[in-house]
């Protein structure tokens, strides 16, 4: 919901350094595992070691390859191969889950019984675009949910990095969230592939 409202503004905003970067001879692919190894070594560095603020800042600045990448894809002449569509998606869910990884190990290691709810959305975070691509797989759009990656991932960062600045409960009021949201987004994404297989 969010990314679609943003998207066009954000894309306008970044499009010259996309080109910028395109002219000097860097590519999308290159961008998206510059990104992708920024943002697991950071999570996984950073989070246990429950140094949440400045891991989430890291994190912040990787994650915006995520933005350049599909500009830059877009824009070049070659545009958006089916290899490069593949890679920047499976990246995304290895860069989504080794943040909620990276928490989770932390509070495993601290006995916090908050470590279920982190897994239950990491799973849920998996099942969301699986669900989706599954549906693809029958040749049905299945776009919807209250909670797309974008709305899943700026809760999920701002409740770490409010966390890392002793905001009490903060990061058990993000994660359970997460997990209410997310378990909503699996069954609403559910029901519209069941609505359209039964059509």
């Amino acid at each position: 919901m969010i990314s679609r409202s943003l998207k066009p503004a954000v894309t306008r905003l970044i499009t010259p350094v996309a080109s910028t970067a395109l002219r000097i001879g860097i590519t999308p692919n290159a961008v998206t595992w510059v990104g992708a190894i920024g943002v697991v070594a950071s999570a996984l560095f950073f989070y246990p070691r429950g140094d949440f603020f400045t891991g989430t800042a890291i994190i912040a600045f990787f994650a915006l390859s995520d933005l350049f990448d599909g500009t830059m894809a877009r824009i070049s002449k070659t545009g958006a191969s089916k290899w490069g569509n593949f890679l920047d998606s499976t990246i995304d869910r290895v860069t989504d889950s080794s943040i909620l990884l990276g928490i989770a190990i932390y509070l495993i290691n601290n006995n916090d019984r908050l470590s279920t709810i982190v897994l239950i959305t990491l799973v849920t975070g998996l099942l969301v675009p699986y669900i989706r691509a599954k549906a693809e797989s029958f040749n049905i759009e299945c776009t919807g949910g209250i909670a797309e990656r974008t709305e899943r991932l700026i809760i999920s960062m701002s409740a770490i990095a409010l966390e890392g600045l002793h905001v009490s409960y903060i990061l058990a009021i993000g994660m359970w969230l997460l997990a209410i949201l997310g378990s909503v987004t699996v069954v609403q994404r559910m029901l519209i592939v069941r609505k359209a297989l039964h059509a």
